[in-house]
């Protein structure tokens, strides 16, 4: 597991500072896809979720009050993407902004006409480029009560797609793996389920994922770690691609 840490510094973090023995049985408990792995993935999770918490800044705003049960439990969702592609991956930015519900970010733009427009968008999370992951309190909470969904991997997956660039439903490509593939596969999946959608079919995947490219992966990662087999039953060619890029076997 110590191939994913980068320098001594973060060793000794390990070292000297791992996250407690019932703080991480308790995250376990609460988080299904963690529990799900075996003895090696636990540790090697539970030594980046040690890192993220040294690295990152949670910062609970509006009256949020975080104890270190749930820091564990946000580093531990957090940490599932890179599992196998490490800390790093998560370079680039500093903060984890939790607020204690669904919120509506302040944010205006002017159309063509020179009109004006204020968002009124309530959002459970959000991913800056080269700033901060947002989240919803509430709604960390309530992971695996709804099967698929996963506010923390959506978000965490947005910032793994930026890291070449704007969210476009196309992160990185490790070097044994196609683009040419990955392009044709989630935009012909993307827009079946589109004409499904639109025919009133009940889709395998939150309609939210038809939103854009972005979206749709965001998604499928979702369910990719929560609901492992439904995805690789219903879309069993998108599910290889994130096999690939994820470089885990969750199902």
């Amino acid at each position: 597991m110590f191939k994913l840490i980068r320098n001594w510094r973060e060793r000794r973090v390990v070292a000297q500072r791992p996250i407690a023995e019932d703080l991480w049985h308790k995250a376990l408990r609460r988080c299904a896809p963690a529990r799900r792995l075996g003895a090696s993935d636990q540790a090697t999770l539970r030594v980046l979720a040690t890192l993220f918490l040294h690295r990152k800044s949670i910062e609970p705003v509006e009256g949020v009050e975080l104890d270190d049960a749930d820091r564990v439990l946000l580093a531990t969702h957090a940490c599932l993407p890179i599992l196998k592609l490490g800390l790093d991956w998560y370079d680039g930015w500093h903060s984890v902004i939790v607020y204690p519900a669904a919120f509506i970010p302040r944010r205006s733009h002017t159309d063509d006409a020179g009109v004006v427009h204020q968002s009124d968008a309530v959002l459970l999370g959000e991913a800056w480029g080269r700033g901060p992951v947002i989240l919803s309190w509430e709604d960390v909470l309530h992971i695996g009560e709804t099967p698929g969904h996963n506010v923390v991997i959506h978000e965490m997956a947005h910032k793994l797609d930026m890291l070449n660039g704007d969210a476009n439903g196309f992160p990185p490509m490790h070097r044994r793996m196609d683009h040419r593939v990955w392009w044709k596969v989630f935009s012909s999946a993307w827009d079946r389920l589109k004409d499904e959608h639109r025919n009133g079919a009940e889709l395998p995947i939150d309609p939210y994922a038809l939103e854009n490219p972005a979206e749709f992966f965001a998604v499928a990662s979702e369910q990719f770690f929560e609901t492992p087999a439904a995805l690789r039953q219903h879309l069993p060619k998108v599910y290889r691609q994130l096999e690939l890029f994820y470089r885990q076997h969750p199902y």
